[in-house]
């Protein structure tokens, strides 16, 4: 059956809806998940906060032992590498990704960022000789067909491709590029914006923003029974 990896990037611990001043995205992560266990209950759900449970940042030390080659690592390598691992192998078992990740000072909050850097992994999600013709990295998680959807939510308003700023925008696009990078472009995206305003324009973006995540729920359910019938 396939697994779904939901992720959860908000420092703030609980939903909007359960509580004032809550987190946008992890309302919406709530949301999407309960739809999709109600279309699809025998799928695996694995779940990851790392708003409230950062990882690691990235070291000299981490650096050091993930550029040296497997055979060649000490154990002090390996105790270094072992929560990266760990989220690498999450990632590469998971058929479906949803990440909610709000918008922290037009970019994503340093906790995902750390999680960003720990699975970009030279090695075990991309590719990398320098003897190599032509493009001297490659994706390893390519053809997989694995999904991600980014569940945002924003201050302002005028984020989205064509907005008044979207060029302000470096959470979707960031996030586009490095799982791109790895191998993961089936991307879709569903985002809240106007917190700061609140009042009834917030109250109308979360409202389209729910019926997104609804419909896209179903679609990615429906997406994914479909590639299991192909497979068989």
């Amino acid at each position: 059956m396939p697994t779904l990896l939901h992720i959860d990037a908000s420092a703030r611990p609980a939903g909007s809806d359960l509580t004032t001043f809550g987190s946008h995205t992890r309302r919406l992560g709530q949301r999407f998940l309960a739809r999709w266990r109600e279309l699809r209950p025998g799928d695996t759900v694995l779940y990851r906060d790392v708003g409230l449970t950062p990882p690691a940042p990235v070291s000299a030390s981490w650096i050091h032992a993930a550029f040296t080659p497997e055979e060649r690592r000490t154990p002090w390598m390996r105790a270094v590498l072992r929560e990266s691992d760990m989220l690498v192998d999450e990632l590469i078992g998971a058929d479906v990704i949803v990440a909610g990740v709000p918008m922290y000072n037009f970019g994503v909050p340093a906790q995902f960022k750390a999680y960003i850097d720990n699975i970009v992994r030279v090695g075990r999600t991309f590719g990398f000789d320098r003897t190599r013709a032509g493009e001297p990295y490659w994706p390893l998680l390519a053809d997989m067909g694995k999904r991600l959807v980014i569940l945002s939510s924003r201050g302002d308003f005028g984020y989205d491709e064509g907005g008044r700023i979207a060029h302000m925008n470096h959470v979707e696009p960031a996030i586009r590029t490095a799982f791109g990078y790895i191998g993961i472009t089936d991307v879709a995206t569903v985002a809240v914006e106007y917190d700061e305003f609140a009042g009834e324009r917030l109250a109308a973006s979360i409202a389209n923003a729910e019926r997104a995540v609804d419909a896209l729920a179903e679609r990615l359910a429906a997406a994914v029974g479909v590639s299991e019938r192909e497979a068989a």
